[in-house]
């Protein structure tokens, strides 16, 4: 019998190159959706609303639960933070619940997490073994883990605690419109360490993992650090765009709020310690290859 993942958030960056990815290698994805299906290779599921059946779960290999309501949309109002907590604390259980109830057939599960776990930690080199940070997305993250966690007793989980991916329609949007007209610069100091990861080396990572034995948090970011500056400077040069209009972290954080804090604003470096360990080779080891590939 063929191999079988179970994909929910199939539709999103990560979830639709994911689910390619294992189908071009002859893997058979389900992909739970909230519609009716329109094919064999779909479930139709309403977390928050809904038990999943767990036959949709039983016989796969392993579980990935993506998705979630995107940090990207702004302004951060009060509503849309719950949507955010929502979006990912339901659709988890939900999973879980089902899960569990499948018991030692329970397949595994690898849920989504983000690098937003870390918060802000300037100075110090981050791992999966460094704490919880401060700022919204880092208490999200780790609620968002601890449901994810439920299903430990019944089978494998991991945590992806996943980067911004360095993809057009990733992190890159918003910077190539600000730099296509030649507005773009430091935000913030610009020298904050962001995490990145390209979208060719994520699928990759997941697949990876997949085929392993790893369990726990995994950070899925690249191996060489970059500041929020060479990030830029780096589409900026590929656009051939100059790079030199500062927005300051006040002007951030007056026009963003807490959005600026969680987003743009944080210093973590964070290295991608358990996928080296494991032996994953990366494609794009630096953010300006992992640019030019996306662009």
């Amino acid at each position: 019998m063929a191999r079988r993942i179970v994909v929910s958030g199939a539709s999103g960056l990560i979830g639709s190159a994911l689910a390619s990815s294992l189908r071009a290698d002859g893997v058979e994805v389900t992909a739970l959706v909230r519609r009716a299906p329109r094919s064999d290779d779909e479930a139709q599921w309403e977390p928050g609303e809904s038990p999943l059946d767990p036959e949709v779960l039983s016989g796969a290999d392993a579980v990935v639960a993506l998705g979630g309501a995107s940090v990207g949309r702004l302004p951060w109002t009060r509503r849309y933070r719950r949507e955010l907590v929502d979006s990912r604390l339901q659709a988890t259980r939900t999973i879980t619940t089902a899960l569990r109830a499948l018991r030692s057939d329970a397949p595994a599960l690898v849920s989504a997490s983000a690098v937003g776990y870390y918060g802000s930690v300037p100075g110090e080199i981050l791992t999966e073994d460094s704490a919880a940070g401060q700022t919204f997305l880092a208490d999200l993250s780790a609620r968002w883990e601890a449901e994810a966690r439920q299903a430990e007793d019944h089978t494998r989980v991991v945590l992806l605690r996943t980067a911004p991916v360095i993809h057009r329609r990733g992190v890159l949007k918003p910077l190539i419109q600000l730099t296509r007209f030649g507005v773009s610069g430091p935000l913030g100091g610009g020298t904050q360490i962001w995490p990145w990861i390209s979208l060719d080396d994520e699928v990759r990572a997941v697949r990876h993992i997949l085929d392993s034995k790893i369990t726990g948090p995994v950070n899925l970011t690249g191996p060489t650090p970059a500041s929020a500056n060479d990030i830029g400077r780096a589409l900026a040069s590929r656009m051939h765009r100059p790079f030199w209009l500062p927005a300051p972290a006040w002007a951030l954080r007056l026009a963003l709020g807490d959005a600026a804090e969680s987003l743009l604003l944080p210093d973590a470096d964070v290295r991608p310690q358990v996928l080296e360990r494991s032996g994953f080779r990366f494609m794009q080891e630096t953010a300006a290859q992992a640019v030019a590939a996306a662009l």
